[in-house]
């Protein structure tokens, strides 16, 4: 009796070792730790008020319950009092790759610079990012981006939209390492471009409709970007815009457009188009951020000697914002009155937006050239969003709800409720109350697993 209650304790030990084996390879990047967060404050991502003083349970990775009456003898009891949680971050619109230092040039994108770079971005909070189509081959040939989405690396899941839609001798600049984008000179060339992207099976396709400020004579076509919204659509991929016109965005929507990637910034949207983008169901990106870096480091913003912000930057490009000659310039350039009053006009349409009921997810542009700085952009944007008007738990649900919602990585991510992926953020203070809080990170969690004390985390 003795020998087979042995046999069939070892054999369930088997049995459960090779279970949670089986479990780590569906879930490589999920925790064997079983946490208790007592005391908590959590703002789980859904809008509502936070709820205080509950406790989390979290088991293989996942949220395993949420309120006051939990207990489990095997976990690992963490107090939070006086903390608060907050989903990870989601950004729908970064890039990676090829900033270093104070260029962005294609042979910054390595393999070593990219897991750089989404580490930065995981010490900040920031867990998901869509990389918009300026993405290299290095990439899908190494496999990193796989291994990101499975978890087997350290820092921000990659989502890709592989390499994006320009024109010829316009947009997007060439000197911003965009020369893997497809530029094509006619409808012909576009199933077979097509053909092309999907190989490296993209998440979205990208566009640039715009001349950068009228930098450029020629924007890309009506006819071309259909023929793309429409070979993308048949391949099942959404499609999202860079663009800065309203004349253009009226064009988009009619033709089809899924999201929009920047702000409107020549003049405020009509009413009658918010009614068409909302019947649509097409999601706003404002990358607010992206606007004020446009002229902000010429006004030394409240900011600009933050630890929080110099640690976010390049090596180099602190000096180059705080330097008078560049201060001198920016106040000097052309489009320096006009990129303020863009702000301004970006920030009234966040607004007008967001009160029409039409999905707006975060993203920021970060990584895209110097004076974006990954990780510091995604909070920096919170606080914009709120000076446009929406109320802290507003911002904050646009930065991780709705950007799940606009990756369409929702099942999993953005929220915190039972069965879903714990990734989230430790802070000390109260974002609902002020949005700055989110910038005193105490630890990042990436399911379940503690991987980051914050920003200065090395």
């Amino acid at each position: 009796m003795k020998m087979l209650t042995k046999i069939s304790g070892a054999l369930l030990a088997s049995f459960l070792l090779l279970f949670c084996n089986q479990k780590n390879k569906e879930n490589p990047e999920a925790s064997n730790e079983i946490l208790l967060l007592e005391n908590v404050r959590l703002i789980d991502g859904n809008g509502g008020n936070p709820i205080e003083n509950t406790k989390i349970l979290v088991k293989n990775g996942k949220i395993a319950q949420i309120g006051n009456d939990i207990s489990d003898k095997d976990a690992q009891t963490v107090d939070l009092k006086g903390k608060t949680i907050i989903p990870a971050l989601i950004s729908a619109h970064s890039h990676i790759g090829t900033l270093k230092g104070t260029t962005t040039k294609p042979e910054n994108y390595t393999e070593e610079n990219i897991l750089s770079q989404l580490k930065k971005y995981q010490n900040y909070g920031v867990l998901n990012i869509m990389v918009m189509g300026t993405d290299r081959p290095l990439l899908f040939e190494s496999g990193l981006r796989d291994r990101s989405a499975k978890g087997e690396i350290e820092g921000a899941r990659i989502h890709s939209a592989g390499y994006g839609f320009g024109v010829a001798n316009g947009a997007p600049p060439l000197d911003f390492a965009m020369d893997k984008v497809f530029r094509p000179t006619s409808v012909a060339q576009i199933p077979a471009e097509m053909d092309s992207l999907a190989k490296v099976h993209p998440e979205l396709v990208k566009i640039w409709v715009d001349d950068f400020n009228g930098k450029y004579k020629i924007k890309i076509k009506p006819e071309i970007y259909k023929a793309i919204i429409e070979q993308s659509h048949k391949r099942n991929l959404r499609v999202a815009a860079h663009v800065y016109y309203l004349s253009d965005l009226k064009k988009l929507v009619a033709d089809g457009i899924d999201i929009i990637g920047h702000s409107i910034r020549s003049e405020v949207i009509d009413d009658t188009t918010l009614a068409q983008m909302k019947a649509k169901g097409i999601v706003y990106i404002p990358t607010l951020s992206l606007d004020e870096f446009a002229f902000i480091y010429a006004k030394k913003p409240e900011w600009i000697n933050d630890p929080f912000f110099k640690n976010s930057l390049e090596p180099g490009v602190y000096e180059m914002i705080t330097s008078e000659k560049y201060q001198n310039d920016l106040k000097n350039s052309l489009n320096f009155t006009k990129n303020m009053k863009a702000f301004e006009i970006a920030k009234q349409n966040l607004k007008k937006v967001f009160d029409a009921g039409i999905l707006v997810a975060m993203g920021t542009d970060s990584g895209a050239m110097p004076l974006r700085a990954q990780g510091f952009s995604e909070h920096l944007e919170l606080q914009l969003m709120t000076e446009a008007g929406l109320t802290p738990l507003q911002a904050l649900t646009v930065a991780t709800k709705n950007s799940a919602k606009a990756l369409k990585i929702d099942k999993d991510f953005g929220t915190l409720e039972v069965g879903k992926t714990a990734d989230f953020i430790v802070v000390d203070g109260n974002p609902a109350k002020k949005i700055k809080d989110t910038r005193k990170i105490v630890s990042v969690y990436k399911a379940g697993k503690k991987v980051s004390k914050g920003a200065f985390t090395k």
